[in-house]
């Protein structure tokens, strides 16, 4: 059925740019996949200015717009011509709850961060001519692809900036991811993923928006009350209208798949398992950035990674807000990643 959250009204102006049937990763095949992105700016004569940012795990085109573009900011669509691509799952590219029957719902096909990857490069390459992208950036699930970008395809990659992620998942942030999925499955309305309205899973998606709070923002910014600059008013005020309200217009079998990428995601896939030799294809301009208070991608895993890629550099910006500081609510946040990404860009 078609869900009024992904749509236009809602995450656009975004195109869709066809596919056709996509082969996966697993050997399985995508059929029809569409991929669906956003542009600002203009693409430059030579092609030297563009830039790619993935979307995150719920996020959308829009999201990453409104936090992260804007004149005078590092992604300036007045010097750079910025991409937004959003990932295959996240319900306006192809998902489980826009394929048709009978491919849809709990049959669709398992996607890994590659196979995105693999696409996104089809899109850049296809729809605009470009080979070189002058950065590839992201954010959580958006950092899982830009180390797969700038690992599988080194020589597209000028600049790299992972932003609170890893190149393969920890055992710990592997049973994290687990508890989301088990939260959202927990709904009897779930019904194996063949529920006939996503609405109905309301309690399964509610369960699974304050398992993520619980571990996605601080100890601090809850203590504190520190989410009261936003204008909610207790804890469960800000639980219910802020996180919730993210999560329950969403599909719980895209969110599902989602989670199931992030989980399983690893770049040494490229080098037969060996992390350093993944990480050591990496020839792009790199600057690693990690959120201190981070309990999803703490600093120490991603300062263990960034340590076994040549010439790249580890900035580190501190939120209470944690690891959903991403999401642009905290301007020291804002501030401190566009001196990040200016200081990349000019070199």
């Amino acid at each position: 059925m078609t869900h009024a959250y992904y749509s236009q009204d809602i995450h656009g102006p975004f195109e869709t740019f066809d596919l056709g049937d996509f082969e996966l990763e697993s050997g399985d095949k995508l059929r029809g996949l569409t991929l669906a992105f956003a542009t600002f700016g203009t693409l430059a004569p030579d092609k030297s200015n563009a830039i790619l940012f993935p979307s995150w795990y719920s996020g959308s085109n829009k999201i990453l717009e409104r936090a992260y573009i804007g004149p005078g900011r590092a992604l300036d669509p007045e010097k750079y011509f910025i991409i937004l691509v959003n990932q295959i799952g996240n319900g306006l590219s192809s998902a489980p709850s826009n394929t048709p029957a009978p491919f849809n719902a709990a049959r669709f096909p398992a996607i890994t961060i590659a196979d995105d990857v693999r696409a996104q490069q089809r899109l850049v390459a296809e729809r605009f001519g470009i080979t070189r992208l002058a950065l590839v950036l992201g954010g959580s699930m958006g950092a899982q692809q830009t180390y797969e970008w700038a690992a599988r395809f080194p020589d597209a990659v000028e600049r790299a900036a992972p932003i609170a992620g890893t190149a393969r998942g920890t055992a710990h942030n592997r049973l994290l991811v687990d508890t989301f999925i088990d939260a959202l499955a927990s709904d009897p309305a779930f019904d194996g993923g063949w529920y006939p309205d996503a609405a109905a899973v309301h309690r399964g998606l509610r369960r699974h928006a304050r398992v993520f709070a619980a571990s996605g923002f601080t100890q601090e910014l809850f203590n504190t009350a520190g989410w009261r600059g936003l204008g909610f008013t207790t804890t469960e005020d800000f639980l219910t209208a802020f996180v919730e309200n993210h999560f329950l217009p969403q599909d719980p079998n895209n969110l599902i798949l989602l989670a199931r990428k992030w989980r399983d995601n690893d770049v040494s896939r490229l080098a037969g398992g060996d992390l350093g030799a993944a990480l050591r294809r990496i020839t792009a301009k790199t600057t690693v950035i990690a959120i201190a208070e981070d309990v999803f991608f703490p600093l120490k895993d991603i300062a263990a990674e960034q340590a076994l890629i040549p010439g790249s550099s580890l900035a580190t910006v501190s939120s209470t807000w944690g690891h959903l500081a991403l999401f642009g609510v905290d301007p020291g946040y804002t501030a401190a990643i566009d001196a990040h990404l200016k200081d990349l860009l000019a070199r």
